[in-house]
This record gives C-alpha cells, structure tokens and sequence, in this order.
C-alpha cells in the first residue's frame, strides 16, 4: 500500500516540494509523563488485545456459541484488537524510542486502517441490534431469517462499506500539500487534523467528510433505534416481570457499547475538522481507540452465561496450543 501511496502522491503533485514525514507529538510533551504514559497504554493494549482474543477463541472452539450473534461479536473483537493496532504500538515505539516521527507513507496508511476499524465497528453495532430484533420481535422465525448466507452478508457488508469509505477519504487526501508544518499534536495520524495541517483547499474534503460521516452514522444509528423501539414494545407485552428482565439483559450491553462509541464519536468527527477544540479530539480519541476496544470484552462477558460458561471452559483447559487443528497437525509432525 506504501507504493502506491507513493506513486499517487508523485503523480498528484508533480514538482511541488511536500515533507516527506509527520511528527507526532503524542498525548503530552512532559517528559515526565513519558513513561507514565508507556505504562498505562501498553496495559490498555495487552489487556484489549487479551480479553478480544479469549472472545474469538471462545467463540470459535465452543459450538454452542456458532450462533449468529456471537459470530458478528467475533468480528466486533477481531475489529476491536487490529483498531487499537492501528494506532498504540507506534505510539508505544516512539515513547520507548524518544522518536516522534512518521513518514508520510506509514501515517496516511495508519490513518487509513484507523478509518476502516472504526466504522467496522460503527457497522456492526447497527448489525447487533438488528439481530436482537429478529431474536426478540420474531422469535419463531429467527433461524429462518438469519441464515448462514444473510449472516454471511451482514458480516461482508460493514468490511465493504468501511474499505470504501476510507478509500475515498485516503484518495482525495493525497490531492492535498503539506507545506512546512509536519507537527501533529495527536498520538496517531488522524483525518481531521491533516486536512487542518494541510496548505491545500480543503473545502471538498470537509464536505466529504461531513456528509459522508453523516450517512456513515446515521444508518447504523437509525437501524439501532429502529429495532431498540420494537424490542421496546415487544418486551412490554410480555407478562411476566422474569422474562422481561431476560428479555432487557440481552440487549444491555450492545446498549452500554452503543452510548459509549457514538457518544465520543459524534463529539468528535461528526463536525469539520476547524470546529473541533485542540484537546477534544485526543480525549475523543483515546476512548474510542482505546477505552472502547478494552471494556467491550468485559461488557459482552460478564453479562453473557454462555459467553462466561465458554471462557470458563477454554480457561481451564490444560493448553490453549492443543486445541487449534493447526498447532495439533504442526505437534503431530514433530
């Protein structure tokens, strides 16, 4: 993707002179707080990476659990795990280093993957709530409707639509000049504060992005408020307090997800780049990066019997190595 970064840049802008790298200056600029920083981040980082990584292994080692809903929270925690990649590594490897520099090349491809993990994840919550509905409002039916194909087609789209998306940000960002300030006060190489950087027109990228960004938010939020309003009235009719507590404890932590990745998102990206504070956007960042990718193991977990009875059992399994068919097929052949 690097060259053809490259190749684009070169053919868009000709013999003008650009910078040839970023500097990102990260979350703060006491050095004190350097290693503070290093610590808690790298933390963040092995906890996410963990706790996801134990949610698809679950997922994908019980077949009690080969279930639509849990096959779209895989995705959401394979998304969630290479989200905080995008971004926390590098961060981490210039603490470490005391090297705040990126080259153009590495920050539009980093910015790139950042645009596509958010708007999975974006995606695939409007997917979750869908299916709740389905499970909720029509109960009998739900095998019928959710079959292996449409379920299939539920998990494509959101990689689909989420590469296109950055794709047309990315293309019409190599149109654009950087001149002489490569500083970018933020811990990875965001959108919204390149086209602030940029000495180019920005107007048409700010137009896109807003508009874009308004679709890209709006129908995820449209189908979640659609299917929350009759899982709503279908709850009411049920009889029993028992099962209306049951019904409501399966849509609650999709909910607390919900409030917390478009509550930071649309504070954040919903508006152009020059209406934005100049810390907002890293506080913003940082909980949607970072906080969100890390509690969602913990919300749809500790919430979930079955997803708990799976993590138990792979837990207390004598070795994680022995039940992957490839690692078995590799000891087999030693």
């Amino acid at each position: 993707m690097c060259s053809f970064l490259q190749i684009s840049r070169n053919m868009h802008q000709g013999n003008q002179t650009t910078i040839s790298e970023f500097l990102l200056l990260g979350l703060s600029n006491q050095p004190e707080q350097q290693q503070l920083l290093f610590v808690l981040f790298l933390g963040m980082y092995l906890v996410t990476v963990a706790g996801n990584g134990l949610i698809i292994l679950a997922i994908g080692l019980d077949s009690y659990l080969h279930t639509p809903m849990y096959l779209f929270l895989a995705n959401l925690s394979f998304a969630d795990i290479s989200s905080i990649s995008t971004s926390v590594p590098k961060m981490l490897m210039n603490i470490h280093t005391n090297s705040q520099s990126i080259s153009y090349e590495s920050c539009i491809t980093q910015m790139y993957f950042s645009i596509v993990f958010v708007n999975i994840d974006n995606f695939l919550l409007g997917v979750m709530a869908y299916d709740r509905f389905v499970a909720i409002c029509h109960p009998l039916n739900y095998l019928t409707i959710m079959q292996l194909r449409f379920c299939i087609f539920l998990t494509v789209v959101p990689w689909v639509l989420s590469n296109i998306v950055a794709l047309t940000h990315t293309l019409l960002l190599l149109h654009l000049i950087f001149c002489d300030s490569s500083t970018l006060p933020h811990f990875f190489c965001d959108l919204a504060l390149l086209l602030k950087m940029s000495c180019s027109d920005t107007m048409i990228n700010e137009l896109v992005l807003f508009f874009v960004g308004l679709l890209v938010i709006t129908f995820p939020i449209s189908l979640i408020f659609f299917s929350y309003i009759c899982i709503i009235r279908a709850v009411l009719r049920i009889s029993s307090t028992e099962g209306k507590w049951k019904a409501f404890s399966t849509c609650g932590s999709h909910l607390t997800v919900v409030l917390l990745f478009y509550g930071t998102i649309v504070g954040v990206y919903f508006f152009p780049s020059s209406m934005l504070p100049d810390d907002r956007d890293k506080i913003g960042a940082v909980l949607f990066t970072v906080v969100t990718p890390m509690v969602n193991p913990f919300i749809y977990s500790l919430r979930n019997k079955d997803m708990k009875g799976a993590l138990r059992k792979l837990i207390n399994r004598k070795s994680f190595l022995l039940l992957m068919p490839w690692a078995s097929t590799f000891l087999s052949s030693q």
